[in-house]
């Protein structure tokens, strides 16, 4: 069966709710990433044989099948078509295996994955509706943030845990753009402010420079009223992009282009919809048996903080060292665009492990409803 291969990843600077990126369309965001990944990459778009975005609110600026209007936005030819993915938060992770799957399948060669969310423009929910009553029968479904206090009342977490694992996200996050770690991946957007000035966003703007344990602390319970959850150990809304460009060794040879990691094998798993945010300790364990890896054999994890008991959870069941999760930060602090976050999470990665010289890494994100998703790509040694 053929590899696929990372050849290019960019993503933009995730702006917070209302803030630097506010004024970008979401399918005008996707084609700005699109048409940075193609000039990064130096490709003619008209061999991209196909681009798959993960979107989760799939309504208003995010409808219409984005993943088909923004490369036709972005100046590629009418033949590169586009599918949009919805997998929920694991929708951006999503839409890069789906893209090695078609490569490694021999039914394209060259595939643009990628993500997409603004939601200072398409809030979340706004494409929900009522639920079946015939699954209400079966199943208790509640807010995810009143699932991430069922997770920390499962995995035994403590309020102090989650609070401190928070602060270490920021303060990670804080020192990667700090030493400049995150310069490689993002694409420099133009912005304008209130008084119409032009400047380039080129920052995540969501980390808290100022914030500490006894903020964090003084934090109410943001889903009940005796729960450990709040807006502090919670991720953001958020707005960004992000693209990879997935292809085989011998069309990257052909391309002139370095294959940087490829995908090494992908783990979905279904859990409960009511406790909902645990999937990603059996899609992590169906990752590393399908690669026969073990534990010790990942050098880096990214587990998406959707909440801070998931990762918490996640790190304390699979077995990993603290040291190697999300060492630039993860979502609490750097934020949760849902549609790029899978995505994000494997071009931060790369990024990193390319820093690190390191060999095998690992992604995962919980999902709604009850699912967990997990994708391990290698460099090559």
């Amino acid at each position: 069966m053929p590899q696929a291969v990372i050849v290019g990843a960019v993503r933009t600077p995730i702006g917070k709710r209302a803030g630097s990126l506010k004024d970008w369309r979401p399918d005008d965001l996707a084609a700005f990433v699109l048409r940075a990944l193609a000039d990064r990459t130096g490709i003619e778009p008209k061999i991209v044989e196909d681009v798959v975005l993960g979107c989760v609110t799939q309504v208003d600026e995010q409808g219409l099948n984005i993943a088909r209007l923004a490369p036709l936005i972005a100046g590629f030819p009418e033949s590169v078509p586009g599918t949009s993915v919805n997998r929920m938060c694991a929708s951006g992770l999503q839409a890069f295996n789906f893209a090695a799957m078609e490569v490694m399948t021999g039914q394209n060669d060259v595939v643009i994955a990628g993500g997409v969310e603004v939601m200072s423009r398409v809030p979340l929910g706004s494409d929900a509706g009522a639920l079946s009553p015939k699954l209400l029968e079966k199943y208790e479904i509640v807010q995810q943030g009143i699932s991430a206090d069922l997770v920390a009342d499962k995995y035994k977490i403590t309020r102090e845990q989650m609070d401190e694992f928070s602060l270490w996200s920021h303060r990670k996050a804080i020192r990667a753009i700090d030493e400049g770690r995150f310069k490689k991946e993002i694409e420099p957007v133009p912005v304008f402010d209130e008084g119409g000035n032009k400047r380039m966003f080129d920052t995540d703007e969501h980390p808290r420079r100022t914030t500490s344990v006894e903020k964090l602390a003084s934090l109410p319970p943001a889903f009940k009223p005796d729960g450990r959850i709040t807006a502090g150990n919670s991720s953001g809304i958020n707005d960004g992009a992000c693209g990879i460009l997935v292809t085989t060794p011998e069309k990257a040879r052909d391309l002139k282009l370095e294959p940087r990691a490829r995908f090494v094998s992908t783990g979905v798993a279904g859990t409960n919809p009511t406790i909902m945010l645990d999937g990603t300790i059996p899609a992590i364990r169906k990752a590393l048996a399908r690669a026969d890896l073990k534990v010790d054999d990942i050098d880096i994890w990214e587990v998406n903080e959707a909440f801070a008991s998931v990762p918490i959870a996640t790190r304390d069941t699979i077995g990993f060292d603290d040291a190697k999760l999300n060492v630039n930060g993860g979502a609490i602090a750097l934020g949760h665009p849902l549609g790029m976050s899978g995505a994000r999470l494997i071009t931060t990665m790369l990024h990193e492990m390319e820093r690190q010289d390191l060999h095998y890494g690992l992604a995962s994100l919980c999902i709604g409803f009850g699912m967990g998703l997990a994708t391990i790509i290698e460099r090559p040694t």
